[in-house]
């Protein structure tokens, strides 16, 4: 007697497997993990979260609106009817307050803040802190103190960001040669940075009290961060400076995903991480030291803007994307608070985010201290 067939059961899939068809998979993901999508584009497959694409796109049109609102206001006034018009080449009135006067400003700011953000989340993802970025860790502070030899010395005005660019990637140099020495392991990169970032602001106090007091009074107002009299120039060394580290950026935005495993975790899945650490590292740097060195040391925006990002996403780890929009827009919102909030008198950016990494400061110590232990 032959007992009836039961069906056969189908395989189950293995997390990892590929879709047959090329395109976009929606769902699990080819991890098995909600809320993801696989990308394929020939041989290359690219997982994309779907919330940070949605939170990407909220950031963009935010990042809109701010700069519509810098554009707006004002003395004079200009209504956003306007402001389009001038945008698009229309003959206007405010055609000169828009295009000459403003909108430099606004994208110098949009583009510092994206910067800021990028370096900030390069730096704490290879630290491993919410605490660490290039304010923290002394890059700013070498190009501050660079900055201020520089302005109390009386060289040329135009040397003054070659002169902070030098510092900020010295004091790397000098960070990356003590963190370095044991595998570029994370406690140790946060404290050797907090080191040197001492140091130089000592040395940059020194300086500031034995220099004339007109030219210490522009050292500290170049040390505060301000984009009062700045535009296009340091938004194209910005820019440039980003585009030429764009492949850079697309790998470190691929390796960040195995920046939180420990060393043995990653060795023995093929990856050098001691290198990958070294990599990403140094590209965060060279971006903090590029942007310090066109718009002072406004601080705390590299803080601030993976983190938050982070908790948009919902995230193991800050994005790379969306840090730099919330960087972009932290920074177009700063000046422009800077400007209206006590017109006639305009306060430098790093003031207002000084005023906004403060309080965020203290909420990681007091939400760290409320952690089980």
């Amino acid at each position: 007697m032959i007992a009836p067939s039961r069906p056969v059961a189908p395989h189950p899939r293995v997390p990892g497997d590929l879709p047959a068809d090329p395109g976009v998979r929606t769902g699990a993901g080819p991890a098995g993990l909600p809320g993801r999508s696989l990308l394929r584009l020939g041989p290359v497959s690219v997982q994309i979260r779907r919330r940070s694409v949605l939170v990407a796109v909220a950031l963009t049109g935010l990042l809109a609106v701010a700069g519509m609102l810098s554009l707006s206001l004002g003395t004079p006034y200009v209504a956003p009817a306007d402001v389009l018009r001038a945008l698009s080449g229309a003959d206007t009135p405010y055609h000169l307050v828009v295009f000459d006067l403003r909108l430099p400003r606004i994208v110098l700011a949009a583009v510092a803040g994206a910067a800021f953000g990028v370096a900030g989340t390069l730096i704490q993802s290879v630290a491993r802190n919410p605490l660490a970025s290039p304010d923290v860790i002394g890059i700013t502070q070498g190009a501050g103190f660079a900055a201020t030899v520089a302005l109390t010395s009386g060289v040329a005005a135009v040397l003054v960001a070659p002169a902070a660019l030098v510092g900020g990637l010295a004091a790397a140099v000098l960070l990356l040669a003590l963190g370095a020495r044991h595998g570029l392991a994370a406690q140790r990169f946060v404290l050797a940075g907090v080191a040197v970032a001492f140091a130089l602001r000592a040395l940059t106090e020194v300086v500031m009290l034995t220099a004339d007091p007109i030219d210490g009074l522009r050292a500290q107002i170049w040390l505060i961060g301000t984009l009062a009299g700045k535009g296009w120039t340091e938004t194209v060394w910005i820019t440039l400076t980003l585009a030429a580290l764009l492949p850079v950026l697309a790998w470190a935005g691929w390796a960040l995903n195995s920046s939180a495993l420990d060393d043995d975790t990653a060795r023995g899945i093929g990856l050098r991480p001691t290198a990958r650490r070294i990599g990403l590292a140094g590209t965060g740097v060279l971006v903090a030291a590029m942007v310090t060195a066109q718009v002072g040391a406004v601080d705390f925006v590299a803080l601030v803007a993976p983190q938050v990002a982070r908790r948009l996403v919902r995230a193991e780890r800050p994005p790379l994307l969306c840090a730099a929009l919330l960087g972009a827009l932290l920074l177009v919102l700063a000046d422009l608070a800077g400007r209206r909030l006590f017109a006639p008198t305009q306060l430098p950016a790093g003031v207002l985010t000084a005023a906004i990494g403060g309080p965020y400061l203290m909420f990681l110590l007091l939400r760290g201290r409320r952690r089980p232990s």
